[in-house]
C-alpha cells in the first residue's frame, strides 16, 4: 500500500515517522520513500533471506559487527526514511546529531523484494542508495528467483550491475566486504 506524500516542511519527516511507529500494524513494515508512505506485510520469505545473509555477514565480520535490519536510515533526496531489510556500517561509523546511523557510513544494503515494494526497491530506493554512494546494494527477488548486485556508485547512479539466479554466489570479493555470499538457500515465492 502506498499513500501519497503527507509531510509538510522538511523537518516534518520526524513527525511522520513518529506517526508511522504508532499506526503500523504488527507484522507490517513501513517507510517513507520520496515523501510517500509505503506499508506492506512482512513475510517469512523476506526474513529467511535476510537471516541467511545476516548469518553469512556475522560469520565473516563477527558478532560485534555493525549489522542492522529494519532500522531507520535517512538517505539523500526528498523525505527518504528507509528501513532496509539489512545494512552494514563501516567499522568507524558514527551517529548524526539525532543519534541515527549516517548513510555515509553504510557499506552494504540488502533489500528483499516483495510485490508491494518492487517499484521503489528497483527505482527510487536504488537511486537514493546510489546518491548516498552506498558501495554495495543487493536486491534479492524471490518473485523471480534472481539477485541483482549494484556497485560502483558515481554521480547518483550505479555504474555496475550484475543479475544472476538464486543458487549462483554473489561475488563481493572486489568490494568493501571482501567475501562471497551463497544464495543457494534463498527461498522463492
Amino acid at each position: 500500500m502506498t499513500v501519497e506524500p503527507v509531510v509538510g516542511p522538511p523537518g516534518d519527516l520526524d513527525s511522520l515517522i513518529e506517526l508511522l511507529y504508532g499506526i503500523t500494524p504488527e507484522g507490517y513494515k513501513s517507510e517513507v520513500v520520496g515523501g510517500a508512505v509505503h506499508m506492506w506485510p512482512q513475510t517469512n520469505t523476506s526474513w529467511d533471506i535476510t537471516a541467511d545473509v545476516l548469518f553469512q555477514l556475522t560469520h565473516r565480520f563477527g558478532e560485534v559487527s555493525d549489522l542492522w535490519h529494519d532500522v531507520r536510515l535517512d538517505l539523500p533526496g526528498h523525505h527518504n526514511a528507509f528501513a532496509p531489510d539489512l545494512f552494514k556500517l563501516s567499522g568507524t561509523a558514527g551517529r548524526d546529531t539525532q543519534g541515527r546511523h549516517r548513510y555515509q557510513d553504510v557499506e552494504f544494503v540488502l533489500e528483499v523484494i516483495s510485490r508491494e515494494t518492487a517499484g521503489s526497491d528497483y527505482g527510487a530506493k536504488k537511486a537514493a542508495y546510489a546518491a548516498g554512494a552506498v558501495p554495495v546494494y543487493l536486491i534479492a527477488d524471490p518473485c523471480t528467483a534472481r539477485w541483482h548486485l549494484f556497485t560502483l556508485p558515481r554521480n547518483g547512479e550505479y555504474r555496475s550491475r550484475l543479475s544472476l539466479d538464486f543458487g549462483e554466489p554473489v561475488d563481493l570479493t572486489d568490494t568493501v566486504l571482501g567475501m562471497t555470499l551463497a544464495t543457494d538457500r534463498f527461498p522463492r515465492d
